[in-house]
């Protein structure tokens, strides 16, 4: 999906976590199970072509360089990362320079589910263990491995990620990307820095969802505490933010409907085929009554629930430690050694349930 500014499925849209680890830090083809060494050199170089780029957000604003809009949004991006850590995120170097990329994504993220089974394709890298996802710096790299995927009988799914996370082992920079041409652009860049921010506060090697729902999470609420602190509790850009991320909620509910009725489907008597055509049915009214350009799969839904599971427990949480982020940020550290435990992906409101039981203190 192009970045619309729809918040529909905003946060899988625009933000994709991952290390190189094998193809940058090792160059070690072998440390990547099951990956190519062309999969690699791709990833390699395509991180390597934002290494150290771009110009440094302070003298772009300072001499006046580029438009007035891309000056005010960039000039924003030190005081929603001071926002940040003052709350407990953790202080990096990122988003201190900005590199305009000249195409619509930064990359396109590739995913994989069995096609009559919410069960989605992994892959393995050292140190962010179990991912669901793999990110191409090339459209047509992208589509060519989601087509021999798919050739395997995978449902499969591509994206165009607008942001990404290199989890604090490089300076990332703020890309062309992630500046929005709406009127949520300031919340958004918010809701973007912070989430990556949390990545690289919290971050549990092998659970994707945990991982990703609470960055979604805690972007989402901060953004919203940012825009009423700089602009006001009744400011606009509060309230357009307000409203569209309702408008992103109900969306989500539609597509957790169809998750919901596609498991049931999934786990009835029916034959085949007809879970095939029945399948065929749901997705496409999802698809017609959300408006999605690309075609809806299990792999999109499972996605989905990769940045949209656990809300209601984080909520909890959050409330429980005085809707404090720093307390809640410390109580998170319980979550880790179970989370480890656990089954890769696992649900975050199973992992954050004992937590929950125990209280914030």
């Amino acid at each position: 999906m192009q970045r619309s500014r729809s918040r529909g499925l905003k946060a899988f849209a625009r933000t994709f976590s991952w290390l190189f680890v094998c193809g940058v830090l090792t160059a070690q083809v072998g440390c990547v199970s099951g990956a190519s060494l062309h999969y690699v050199t791709q990833a390699a170089a395509g991180q390597e072509k934002l290494n150290g780029r771009g110009i440094d957000i302070q003298e772009v604003v300072e001499n006046g360089y580029l438009d007035k809009r891309t000056r005010t949004l960039l000039a924003a991006v030190p005081g929603i990362k001071s926002f940040g850590e003052k709350l407990g995120l953790r202080a990096t170097k990122n988003y201190e320079r900005y590199l305009w990329i000249g195409r619509p994504a930064v990359m396109w993220v590739v995913s994989a589910c069995e096609p009559l089974r919410f069960r989605p394709k992994t892959w393995s890298f050292p140190v962010v263990g179990s991912i669901t996802y793999t990110g191409w710096f090339d459209r047509a790299e992208a589509d060519a491995y989601a087509k021999e995927l798919a050739g395997k009988g995978w449902d499969v799914d591509v994206r165009g990620s607008q942001a990404y996370s290199t989890l604090g082992w490089f300076n990332d920079p703020i890309l062309s990307t992630m500046l929005g041409g709406g009127d949520d652009a300031l919340g958004d860049l918010a809701d973007v820095v912070l989430h990556e921010s949390l990545h690289a506060t919290f971050y549990v090697p092998g659970q994707s969802t945990l991982n990703e729902s609470m960055a979604s999470f805690v972007g989402d609420k901060l953004a919203e505490d940012y825009l009423a602190n700089l602009k006001g509790p009744e400011s606009a850009d509060r309230i357009r933010f307000v409203a569209l991320r309702k408008r992103s909620e109900i969306r989500g509910n539609r597509m957790k409907e169809a998750y919901a009725e596609l498991e049931v489907l999934y786990a009835s008597a029916r034959s085949q085929e007809e879970k095939h055509e029945e399948k065929r049915r749901i997705t496409e009214k999802l698809r017609a009554d959300l408006r999605i350009q690309r075609p809806v799969t299990n792999a999109t839904l499972i996605q989905y629930k990769t940045y949209g599971s656990g809300h209601d427990e984080m909520a909890q949480l959050f409330d429980a430690c005085g809707r404090s982020l720093p307390r809640m940020l410390k109580a998170l550290e319980r979550v880790r050694p179970l989370a480890k435990q656990s089954k890769p992906h696992t649900d975050p409101g199973l992992l954050l349930r004992p937590v929950l039981a125990e209280g914030c203190s």
